[in-house]
């Protein structure tokens, strides 16, 4: 099987709309990520490494290009990210999947061992060329990811 990177670009507007395109490909691709895209609107591009083959529409090829082109982006598939569910450590983390480092937002300390609330849902962020998980403090004294599966829009209580 011969796996090949391509950038794909469907006009998706919000994150989710893509995680769950993602998400439903069969076969799964070995790395997927999100791309915040501004060419020729603002949009959610994709990366994908695997054997499929996928379709952009001329109009939004700028938009696959540029998902392409970087070394950031928002993983929604990677090598064990089916491994990071329910209640896991920190080291946990490190171990079972691709990412390479965690962090806490603002510089806290944390030990491997510290318990970490995956909500089933870890989107962790390429960096440098290393996929890194942000995780912040959070009720009960577990961990849990910076970024959540169903977020608050920004006002939705004004």
């Amino acid at each position: 099987m011969t796996l090949s990177t391509v950038g794909v670009s469907l006009g998706h507007r919000e994150l989710h709309e893509a995680d769950h395109w993602i998400l439903s490909l069969d076969p799964a691709p070995v790395l997927a990520c999100t791309h915040l895209a501004r060419e020729p609107f603002a949009h959610v591009a994709i990366s994908l490494t695997g054997s499929g083959t996928y379709e952009t529409a001329p109009a939004l090829s700028s938009g696959a290009s540029a998902a392409l082109s970087g070394q950031s982006g928002r993983a929604v598939i990677y090598p064990g990210w089916d491994k990071l569910v329910g209640t896991i450590t920190v080291g946990d983390v490190v171990s079972r999947s691709a990412i390479d480092r965690v962090e806490v937002l603002g510089g806290e300390p944390f030990a491997d061992s510290d318990i970490l609330d995956t909500q089933d849902f870890v989107r962790p962020q390429f960096r440098n060329g290393e996929l890194v998980l942000t995780i912040v403090p959070a009720v009960g004294g577990v961990l849990r990811p910076f970024e959540v599966p169903n977020p608050t829009p920004c006002c939705a209580i004004h």
